[in-house]
């Protein structure tokens, strides 16, 4: 029999019963000895562990495994026996016979095998019971068992785990303790270098500052012993001078005498030997012999070639001296470098500006001239062709005549030898060669279009380039041997100058062919645009004076007759230029274009039809050079938006002294030493703060806008204006222009010596007023301003003294039937003259400055600084009183710049953790708005404090101007870094009194923060439509167009007027896709506008970033830590491209502080103990 639940076989139990009842129920039952000592044991169990019960579990299943084991080699052997009933027989027999009654029968027997079976049949059922409830507690206690395993397993398992954690958790703590271990070890050896550095750095201080004090007091001793050795050597100069001039004097005398003597004697001696071969020769001829004749004939020969000998070396010299040898006129010309390779590698505006300069124009006109003359001497009179006959060609090239102011007499003569030196031109062009260069080299800037006259230009251009850079080897170095291109065979020929002159001859004369072909089509196209500039002149003189068809006009004020005047002097001006470019035919083309648009004009106003307005005309500068317009005059009509190239090398001079003009003045004007101490305390600060002496140009002016600047011109000319109207008066008023003249002598008596007050106050006051006294005073003035001003800008002052006598000689004739032109002259001059003086006055002030530059870059700056603000607002212990405004902004700033120091440092330890982690890469976080620029933490990235702006002494304190937390310098730089991230522009009212000399440099790092700001929010708006629209394949090609972008706001911002639609535009070339480009922009717009608000998130997370970014430069430095500050700030909004900015825009910050730190030191700490 198997057990259903584990398939094995079940033992059986063999049962003995007794025959005869009696004897089982006489039998008494006995307990069994093992029964027995098992119920003797004491019944109070003891509390097991689980080992004991694991003990007990494992012997019970011993005793089963033995007990199954017993079992099945019983049933085995049972079914090897394979009878049953032979084995209860066996077990009958074995059993022990009993003693049987007698007297008992057979009856009594059957009862017995009844019974008996009976007891069987109950006996298998017991059997058939216990074996069943043997089963039960079996699988009882098997499923005990199981149970009880798997919780000691389940107990098991959570031991080893808690185990497991508990030494997973000592080992990290380990590890934590050995790395903090680890970091306060480097953190110890960091305070230990910073300590030895910065001990290093205050000993170099120190040093510095004494060899700077000892250098300074050398340079001071050598500078005088210098000037005390000069005035001695001049003094011997001098005396040597006289003492030569004396010696020169009594020898030029005694060499004098001497000659004259030898020329006596000489003389003598030639009359004797003119007689004695007088003499000779009569009687010679008297003889008639032929042979003395014919020896007197040879010697006189002789004598000639000795003479003309001694002439011959002494023409030469002076060929050499005064008109030069043809290798000398070109190597002058070779020095400029001019030829075909070198003008295709330079810009068109640096070869612009050296074709005009007069180096290289005269240069080029004399070897020209030379080599015409070589030209003419080589080809002779008889051999000249018709097609060497070039004169109808040179006359459409030649330059107009200037005109000369010809004085009354004696000009008949002047014209007569004007009209014989203009008769012959000169066959090689100076300018026209010039031109050939630059066609050749810039084809495109200078030709528009491609047709057949502009290709035939630049070929026949490329051929006299050739042909011109052989023939200056020729002349530098010798003939030559080149090859013969005309044959098949590359043979060699010898080239000379004669014939390599021929041949740049022929090449010339095409090339001047095709250039008149040209600039014939080039003519007509300017002739057409000067009719239409004088058609709109007249549009608009007729508008705004209101004239009638007649010619009559109402009442005009000033102004009208001003405009009415510039308008005719404008067209007389383009007439010119008409007459010069197409005769008298275009001047009756201009005259007609000009009837015929009035006549349109008031027919269209009388029949109320609507009459469009003149577009606006401007007048740039030609140039001189390059294209046909250079021979129209000085002005040509340009249209209103030029090119770059255009702009850049026609470009208007602008004056920079003008632009320092209203310091000067400022200076000269004030009367208080208070004022004058500011202005120089404002300039030295300028100085300390890197700006040098090119601020002086633009600094009064760096705050005038161009309405400013309006306003001032308008001021000035109606100054004049009213002094013009003075003298034009029934009864003249010339007080005005008397104080003028007073004005000119004081300012020329100011700027002058001592000794010469006298001789200019004798000078100006003496004589009449009239148009000969002011001549004179004129010329005077002029003469004076000359001597006064530096041998550099006196070629200048010639050139602006020569256009004025020009300008003024126009005027006069143009006015000479007025009876105001003389007074009208005597103006202009007046004002002129004032100009030059305002000019002198800033160059003498800016000579001084260059003068004190060396001590404006010392310590001695810092100390001045001090010393003016001491002046102005008292001593340190006064700053509560005396500076409110400083002691407001320092306690606003004391409240929260512990948490901004905080956070500064945790930013710091994090970064050198990275650095601990990455020693080569700052890792940075590309995010959906994020960058993906690496910045490199090692020695590989370039310091940006090369690119501050501070002075070398500045540089000395501290390199790099990194914060150390100290309080005042912590409290000053976020005070200056607050300020100027105000949303609000700053005012010089709510400034601190100590940062007041800082305030214009303030507003522009303000405008720079804003700008920032901008572009950051612009960049923004660009990459997440970039993503939206899925338009970037790859991080690469998304940072491309975000830096092209960023150039192109960058210009864009620049201006003053940009707008919203402008960055829009910017930013939409990047997106450009056919039709929805204009739904994108509309897109992007709406999202920068809403962005750039106040009160947005955007804006106010992108205002942080920058803050961040600036804060960690300015605490930072300008060196690597403070650079990876701010571009772990700016990643977080994607404008890791905007470092440099932001480090530029700190980097002034950080110097002002330092400098404010210094010099405002003292003020600062009283303030804080407060």
């Amino acid at each position: 029999m198997e057990s259903p639940e584990r398939g094995r076989p079940v033992i059986g139990i063999a049962l003995e019963f007794p025959v005869s009842d009696g004897v089982l129920s006489c039998s008494p039952p006995t307990i069994p000895s093992w029964l027995r000592r098992r119920l003797s044991e004491p019944k109070t169990p003891t509390p097991s562990t689980v080992e004991e019960i694991e003990a007990k579990l494992r012997d019970a299943d011993l005793r089963r495994q033995v007990f199954l084991l017993f079992s099945l080699s019983f049933f085995l052997f049972l079914d090897s026996d394979r009878d049953y009933t032979k084995f209860y027989e066996n077990l009958a027999s074995k059993a022990r016979p009993k003693v049987r009654s007698p007297s008992r029968s057979s009856s009594t027997e059957d009862d017995l095998g009844q019974r008996l079976e009976a007891k069987l049949l109950a006996a298998e059922e017991k059997r058939l019971s216990i074996l069943a409830n043997a089963q039960m507690r079996l699988a009882k206690l098997d499923e005990l068992r199981q149970a009880a395993k798997s919780q000691v397993e389940m107990r098991f398992k959570k031991e080893r785990a808690e185990l497991g954690s508990k030494v997973e958790m000592r080992v990290q703590q380990a590890e934590a303790n050995r790395l903090l271990i680890l970091r306060a070890n480097r953190q110890r050896r960091a305070t230990l270098r910073e300590r030895t550095s910065q001990s290093l750095m205050r000993r170099v201080s120190r040093e510095s500052k004494y060899k700077e004090r000892v250098r300074a007091a050398m340079c001071q001793k050598r500078a005088e012993a210098e000037k005390k050795r000069l005035s001695l050597l001049e003094a011997e100069k001098r005396r040597a001078h006289a003492r030569g001039l004396k010696v020169q004097t009594v020898a030029s005398f005694v060499s004098q005498q001497r000659e004259i003597e030898r020329s006596e004697l000489k003389n003598k001696l030639e009359d004797k030997l003119q007689k004695a071969r007088r003499l000779r020769a009569e009687y010679l001829k008297q003889r008639g012999r032929q042979y003395n004749a014919y020896l007197c004939s040879w010697e006189t020969i002789n004598q000639q070639g000795d003479i003309l000998a001694k002439k011959l070396p002494r023409y030469w010299r002076n060929f050499k001296n005064l008109r030069k040898t043809t290798a000398y006129l070109s190597k002058a010309y070779g020095d400029l470098d001019i030829n075909e390779r070198s003008v295709k590698s330079m810009p068109f505006e640096q070869f612009a500006l050296l074709i005009q300069s007069h180096d290289t124009l005269h240069a080029a006109k004399a070897l020209l001239d030379r080599l015409e003359i070589r030209h003419r001497l080589s080809q002779g009179s008889a051999n000249r062709s018709s097609f060497d006959d070039i004169d109808h060609l040179l006359k459409r090239v030649a330059s107009p005549q200037k005109k000369q102011v010809l004085r009354k007499f004696g000009s008949s003569r002047m014209q007569k030898e004007t009209a014989k030196s203009t008769h012959h031109m000169s066959r090689y062009q100076v300018r026209v060669v010039l031109c050939a260069y630059m066609i050749l080299g810039h084809p495109d800037a200078v030709i528009s279009g491609r047709g057949e006259r502009e290709t035939a230009l630049v070929n026949s251009a490329k051929k006299f380039v050739e042909e011109f850079d052989l023939l200056m080897k020729i002349l530098l170095n010798g003939p030559m041997q080149i090859s013969d291109k005309e044959s098949d065979r590359t043979a060699l020929s010898r080239r000379t100058f004669r014939l390599q002159l021929a041949a740049f001859d022929s090449a010339w004369c095409s090339f001047l062919n095709s250039f008149v072909v040209w600039k014939a089509k080039d003519a007509r196209s300017l002739e057409e645009d000067l009719v239409r500039a004088a058609c709109r002149l007249e549009v608009s003189m007729i508008q705004t004076c209101k004239m009638t068809p007649q010619g009559g006009s109402a009442p005009l004020s000033h102004d009208m007759r001003a405009i009415q005047k510039q308008v005719s002097e404008d067209q007389k001006l383009l007439r010119e230029k008409v007459q010069h470019l197409s005769g008298d035919a275009g001047i009756e083309r201009m005259e007609t274009a000009i009837s015929d648009t009035r006549t349109k004009f008031f027919e269209a106003r009388e029949n109320q039809s609507p009459i469009s307005p003149p577009t606006p005309i401007m007048l740039s500068p030609g140039p001189a050079s390059s294209s046909s317009r250079d021979k129209a005059g000085n002005f040509v009509v340009a249209p209103c938006k030029e090119s770059s190239v255009v702009r850049s090398l026609f470009k208007d001079d602008v004056d920079a002294v003008e632009a320092g003009s209203s310091l000067l003045k400022h200076r000269t004007s004030s009367s208080s030493r208070g004022s004058l101490d500011m202005e120089n305390a404002r300039i030295v600060n300028e100085y300390v703060h890197g700006a040098h002496l090119a601020f002086t140009d633009n600094f009064s002016d760096a705050g005038e806008d161009h309405i400013a600047s309006n306003i001032k011109e308008t001021m000035e000319k109606a100054f004049w204006d009213g002094i013009m109207e003075s003298v034009r008066q029934d009864e003249p008023n010339y007080s005005r222009i008397v104080e003028l003249m007073g004005e000119v002598r004081d300012e020329i008596c100011a700027m002058a010596p001592h000794t010469w007050r006298q001789e200019i106050i004798e000078v100006l006051n003496s004589g009449k007023l009239d148009i000969s006294y002011f001549g004179k005073i004129l010329d005077y003035a002029l003469i004076t301003l000359r001597k006064l001003s530096a041998p550099a800008y006196e070629d200048e002052l010639n050139k602006k003294h020569q256009k004025f006598m020009k300008d003024l000689a126009d005027t006069f004739w143009a006015g000479k039937n007025s009876e105001n032109s003389h007074i009208m002259a005597l103006i202009k001059g007046l004002r002129f003259a004032l100009e030059q003086i305002k000019d002198l006055k800033h160059e003498i002030s800016k000579a001084h400055i260059q003068l004190l530059e060396p001590v404006l870059k010392g310590p001695e700056a810092l100390y001045y600084i001090g010393r003016t603000f001491t002046n102005r607002y008292g001593q340190p212990t006064n700053a509560r009183s005396a500076l409110p405004l400083t002691a407001r902004w320092l306690s606003s700033i004391r409240q929260g710049k512990d948490e901004e120091w905080d956070e500064h440092e945790s930013l710091v330890s994090e970064l050198r953790r990275r650095h601990g982690i990455l020693p080569s890469y700052l890792p940075s976080t590309t995010l959906r708005t994020g960058g993906s620029a690496l910045i490199k933490a090692g020695g590989e990235q370039t310091d940006k404090s090369s690119t501050s702006k501070t002075t070398g002494f500045i540089e000395t304190i501290d390199p790099h101007l990194e914060c150390k937390g100290e309080d005042i310098d912590l409290t000053v730089r976020l005070g200056l870094l607050k300020l100027v991230s105000r949303i609000t522009g700053l005012a010089e009212g709510e400034l601190p009194e100590t940062m007041s000399l800082n305030f214009s440099r303030l507003r522009s790092v303000q405008s720079q923060i804003q700008k920032i700001i901008v572009m950051s929010t612009s960049l923004l708006v660009l990459r997440q439509t970039l993503l939206a629209q899925q338009i970037v394949s790859s991080q690469t090609h998304m940072d491309t167009l975000l830096s092209g972008c960023v150039k192109r706001l960058s210009q864009c911002l620049d201006v003053a007027d940009a707008g919203i639609q402008e960055i829009v535009e910017i930013l939409g070339s990047a997106v450009e896709e056919d039709t929805k480009s204009a739904d994108m922009k509309q897109i992007m717009a709406r999202m920068l506008s809403k962005s750039l608000q106040e009160g947005d998130a955007i804006f106010t997370k992108v205002s942080r970033a920058v803050y961040l970014a600036a804060r960690g430069v300015v605490l930072g430095g300008t060196g690597k830590p403070g650079a990876e500050l701010a571009e772990m700030a700016l990643q977080k909004v994607g404008a890791s491209l905007l470092v440099d900015d932001v480090v530029q825009a700190a980097s002034v910050l950080l110097v002002a502080a330092k400098v404010s730190v210094i010099v405002h030191g003292p003020y600062y700490a009283n303030l804080a103990q407060e």
